[in-house]
């Protein structure tokens, strides 16, 4: 579990990276969004994803690396809107490790007592996963907020992020082995 943690904070240091720069590039415009638009946003993201998979190519000069890269920073968006609750004196650096920590500490625990099943699973199987939990995050929205038994909003957002993340470890490796 040692090797999962350390190339899964490689992948979030990559992450908070891109964040960083574009939000120098283009402010905290995000924070205009509500969570039914970042949600949209990371269904176009993962859609492009499944398509990509499928055709085997693109005609726009992006590959799912960044698009996964993009799921996982709109959701910590998503987190860090939840949390702020309107809010927007937060600081950001601090914002995104803090989410990053919370969903990295549920990561492990559910890695271990899985056993780490997610490496045995193909990056198609996670994407549609992915894709899943967003159309129940829409559910939710479309009910705000309401469940009668399942885990809420942020939950989802937060297995999307692992399972994002899962994804690049997996394209990384294959890339390594080619």
């Amino acid at each position: 579990m040692q090797e999962t943690q350390n190339e899964y904070k490689g992948i979030i240091s990559n992450c908070r990276d891109i964040f960083t720069k574009k939000n120098i590039d283009y402010g905290t415009s995000w924070r205009i969004l509500r969570l039914p638009s970042i949600t949209d946003q990371i269904f176009i993201k993962a859609q492009r994803i499944r398509t990509l998979q499928e055709n085997g190519f693109s005609k726009v000069d992006e590959g799912q690396v960044s698009e996964f890269i993009g799921i996982i920073n709109y959701c910590v968006m998503a987190l860090i809107l939840i949390d702020e609750k309107g809010d927007q004196s937060t600081d950001l650096p601090e914002a995104y490790q803090n989410q990053i920590e919370e969903v990295m500490e549920l990561l492990f625990n559910k890695n271990h007592d899985y056993g780490e099943a997610w490496r045995n699973m193909r990056v198609s199987s996670m994407t549609d996963i992915i894709l899943m939990k967003l159309l129940r995050i829409k559910q939710i929205e479309d009910n705000e907020g309401k469940t009668l038994i399942s885990e809420g909003i942020k939950a989802g957002y937060q297995d999307i992020i692992n399972y994002a993340v899962f994804c690049l470890i997996h394209l990384q490796n294959q890339k390594s082995e080619a």
